[in-house]
């Protein structure tokens, strides 16, 4: 072989371009004798070069463009042109046609046989790019993919209808997915798949007149999923979870709830199934836990990273390091209040102290603390186990929420004996708690004894940094939302837009708003004196308390959020 057609060693590529020292090498060759390994694959994972620069040196040695896919956007009529599979299988990013030959992104230029293989299942001439690994896997998660596997699916779903009977865990891949006989699965399969790459909570199918509905719940709101489909699938679908949950197939007139898991990636997850009869035939609500993904979260998980206001946090800290007393947290379903105890409780566990928690379910496994699910089916209710946990000489009790007199009863008489009592109460603000627990039958004074403060809270949507766009709001529109337009002249408003980071929505992630009631004995006072709500208000204000409405407007003039978002989460009062 002649000078001219020999390859340049990648490691003089990478001296050349100033990614690697030359005494570098000599390192690198001496563990790839001892491991075998790559050239490359060992200097990244020693760390004398980056992902980045091996790939660059790469595509240099082939004489091929290097490609970064940072602000690359897949076209929807190029991956319509492809099976729906075939991203994943052959880990490329399908870049244009051009001239009918596909331009393409692959991270590994050496692999001959997968190249031809390609060519004949694509049935087209390549033009190769490289990208870094991550980069594709990155393209890949963001879901242009999983949505082309479930749009073909959906599209097939009209086609044939198999009964389904099979039994207990699913080992979910798209590659399963696109070889599956049965279009029923297939659908319940890749919407779950499509469901996690865009960061949903919940999946929704509802029956109508028209048809089944699918829709996510991402950051909070519902989006719909696809096309509906033909209502003479609904029973197939709500079956296929029945059997996937160990439900009931037969019975369809009353509320049923069952979980299941799946394996995904090597990653498992809990789904959390209720399936309700409605007008049209039944509906169903899954609730997805990423329990591993959470886990990891939860290690890092602290007050400061819920997006609370410093003013806010000091408060509550204070609160939270109370010896004994209880701490209320109220809000909606989804409102984040378990979160908020949750890392409440990492930030206060030192080991020193004996934590019990009794939760519906227990969601998130915390290290160090004893977590109990209630189990009302064996008669271990919220009550029952409250009573147990005073046996076990705990310092600090966590109730997952108060539903009944008895819970109630137990918990105000577990703060009153020196205990730190953690709980929800599902309110709409600080002073409908009060009424909640009176209306309970708690006497009023105990009440307020043991109460240390009220938190109630809310999650707005942040917009997306990526494509959140500045906008001209009219003064007219700033006083409808009592906001003063004078003093906002100098503010930027921002709204959302949408982009591939964020799935079209505009938003990513959620911050929480919260109106902190911190009790006095002025406020102790009027409660026990049942006292109007504009009177406890009037007092709160003094003492301190910004209500969920000013707290929403902050995270606004801060660029945060949008005007949209906070009129959706709050009202004006």
């Amino acid at each position: 072989m002649t000078d001219k057609f020999k390859r340049k060693k990648l490691g003089d590529i990478l001296v050349e371009q100033g990614a690697m020292k030359p005494s570098d090498i000599p390192l690198v060759l001496d563990k790839q004798a001892e491991s075998r390994e790559r050239f490359g694959k060992i200097s990244v994972a020693n760390g004398f070069i980056t992902e980045e620069a091996l790939y660059k040196a790469l595509a240099e040695q082939f004489g091929l463009e290097y490609l970064d896919l940072a602000d690359f956007r897949m076209d929807e009529a190029v991956l319509n042109e492809l099976p729906p599979d075939s991203t994943y299988r052959y880990h490329f990013i399908p870049l244009e046609i051009r001239d009918g030959d596909l331009v393409v992104a692959i991270s590994d230029p050496t692999d001959v046989l997968m190249l031809d293989e390609m060519q004949l299942v694509l049935d087209r001439q390549l033009v190769i790019k490289v990208a870094t690994p991550s980069a594709i896997d990155n393209l890949l998660k963001k879901g242009e993919a999983t949505s082309r596997v479930l749009k073909e699916v959906s599209e097939d779903f009209m086609l044939q209808l198999v009964k389904e009977t099979e039994k207990g865990d699913e080992v979910l891949s798209v590659e399963k997915i696109a070889e599956d006989a049965s279009p029923i699965i297939k659908l319940v399969n890749s919407t779950l798949i499509d469901a996690l790459s865009k960061r949903a909570s919940d999946i929704h199918i509802e029956s109508g007149m028209e048809g089944v509905n699918v829709k996510y719940r991402i950051d909070g709101v519902l989006y719909k999923a696809m096309d509906t489909i033909d209502p003479h699938f609904q029973g197939p679908i709500i079956s296929r979870l029945k059997v996937m949950s160990e439900l009931d197939i037969s019975e369809r007139r009353i509320p049923q709830d069952g979980r299941f898991k799946v394996r995904i990636a090597e990653k498992s997850i809990d789904f959390r199934v209720s399936i309700m009869p409605s007008v049209f035939g039944e509906d169903a609500v899954i609730r997805i836990l990423d329990k591993e993904s959470i886990a990891s979260n939860i290690r890092g998980l602290t007050l400061d990273v819920l997006g609370v206001h410093e003013r806010e946090l000091k408060r509550l800290r204070k609160m939270f390091a109370e010896p004994y007393g209880m701490v209320l947290v109220t809000g909606p379903t989804g409102s984040g209040k378990t979160t908020t105890l949750y890392a409440a409780l990492t930030e206060i566990y030192t080991g020193e102290e004996k934590i019990i928690t009794i939760e519906d379910p227990v969601e998130y496994q915390l290290r160090g603390i004893v977590q109990i699910p209630v189990n009302e089916k064996k008669g271990l209710t919220f009550a029952r186990g409250l009573r147990s946990i005073l046996r076990h000489d705990p310092d600090k009790i966590m109730v997952g929420e108060i539903r009944d007199p008895e819970t109630a009863q137990i918990a105000v008489q577990s703060a009153l004996t020196g205990h730190l009592v953690l709980t929800t109460v599902h309110a709409n603000n600080t002073f409908d708690v009060l009424g909640r627990f009176t209306h309970m039958g708690i006497d009023p004074y105990n009440f307020v004894s043991c109460l240390n403060c009220v938190l109630a809270q809310r999650l707005v949507r942040k917009l997306c940094p990526k494509c959140k766009t500045p906008v001209n709001i009219s003064d007219e529109v700033l006083r409808e939302s009592a906001i003063n337009p004078e003093k906002c002249r100098d503010v930027t408003f921002y709204d959302a837009k949408g982009c591939d980071d964020c799935h079209g929505t505009g938003y990513r992630g959620r911050s929480a708003i919260v109106e902190l009631l911190d009790l006095n004995d002025e406020i102790r006072q009027l409660i026990v004196e049942r006292a109007s709500a504009t009177a406890l208000k009037k007092a709160a204000a003094e003492a301190g308390t910004i209500f969920l409405r000013q707290a929403a407007v902050e995270k606004v003039l801060a660029g945060e959020t949008s005007l949209r978002e906070i009129n959706r989460v709050t009202f004006v009062e």
